[in-house]
């Protein structure tokens, strides 16, 4: 078993009346990647903010976070020299080029020009960068600029690497050549938390998932445990909702889960050949049998109505 390099014991923060972070807890092995999932205001960032010191958290007698052996609240500096964060938004300098905006970095980490230098070479040749060492941040796709944020953040050659949403808004090929990137840092022995909205993000790289709703610790392992053991194994789908009215009659209650939106029908099972004979009693409708998928536990973990601060 991996050492435990993450302890987080009943830290709470609030913010006026409101708790964007209750009583949460959880514990990370190093070289493994932490997921947190959650709708928009669960308090995933305000979280992540409080693990690398942006954000302090309330104090009680019974809170407590140590992050390689050093609490954000006495050794914030301590913890970003060892940490590289990749933020949600594009926060790269506009006016300068991909270079100038790595050796600023370098500086903040005392890294001699030479140094510096073959960092900078290697970080953009790892991320598929090199062509554009020379050009201005404006001039980068968004997909680059993601890049570039990434090879920012491991310029210190972090122990720990903070990822709040980094592939938000990305097309397929830029998300699957960071996720190459990520694999390939955890099997190099980077501990990784990553926040997400994608699915198929966190099942592809997350070795545990916490699921947040309303600041708390709702469900968490690995997400074939989850699946395993909080959704039935398939899904039909019914993308006319008033399809399911049809199968009044037919065996559902025993052996059936349905969840009904407005416009889509979803029904649950783990007997695939009972959701079989149900789809084929449809003729003409528009429907989809399929595996179960970490989405669909997160839903029945989360709800599907929006959250009022999204």
């Amino acid at each position: 078993m991996a050492a435990i390099v993450i302890t987080v014991e009943n830290i709470t923060k609030r913010f006026g009346n409101v708790r964007a972070v209750s009583a949460l807890s959880f514990e990370v092995e190093a070289g493994s990647c932490f997921g947190f999932l959650g709708p928009n205001g669960a308090g995933k960032t305000t979280l992540m903010k409080m693990l690398y010191g942006r954000c302090t958290r309330d104090t009680n007698r019974d809170g407590r976070i140590d992050i390689f052996g050093y609490d954000p609240l006495r050794d914030e500096l301590a913890i970003k020299y060892l940490s590289g964060v990749v933020p949600q938004e594009n926060n790269l300098d506009e006016e300068l080029n991909v270079i100038q905006n790595l050796m600023i970095y370098a500086r903040f980490y005392h890294m001699p020009a030479k140094e510096a230098k073959d960092r900078i070479r290697y970080l953009l040749e790892f991320l598929e960068l090199s062509e554009k060492a020379k050009s201005r941040i404006k001039e980068l796709s968004g997909g680059m600029k993601r890049r570039l944020l990434v090879a920012r953040a491991l310029m210190n050659n972090p122990r720990l690497l903070i990822l709040d949403e980094p592939t938000t808004g990305l097309d397929p090929q830029v998300r699957h050549l960071i996720w190459d990137k990520l694999c390939q840092l955890k099997r190099q022995g980077t501990t990784v938390l990553l926040t997400t909205h994608y699915m198929e993000e966190a099942f592809q790289l997350c070795d545990v998932v916490l699921i947040m709703h309303n600041g708390k610790n709702i469900m968490q392992g690995s997400p074939h445990e989850l699946l395993q053991q909080h959704v039935e194994k398939y899904v039909l789908e019914l993308f006319n909702a008033e399809s399911v009215d049809k199968l009044s009659g037919r065996d559902l209650s025993s052996r059936v889960r349905i969840d009904r939106s407005e416009e889509i029908a979803r029904l649950y099972s783990d007997d695939v050949e009972h959701l079989k004979g149900l789809a084929s009693s449809l003729e003409g409708a528009h429907y989809y049998l399929r595996q179960a998928n970490l989405e669909d536990v997160f839903l029945r973990a989360t709800g599907r109505a929006l959250n009022e601060k999204q």
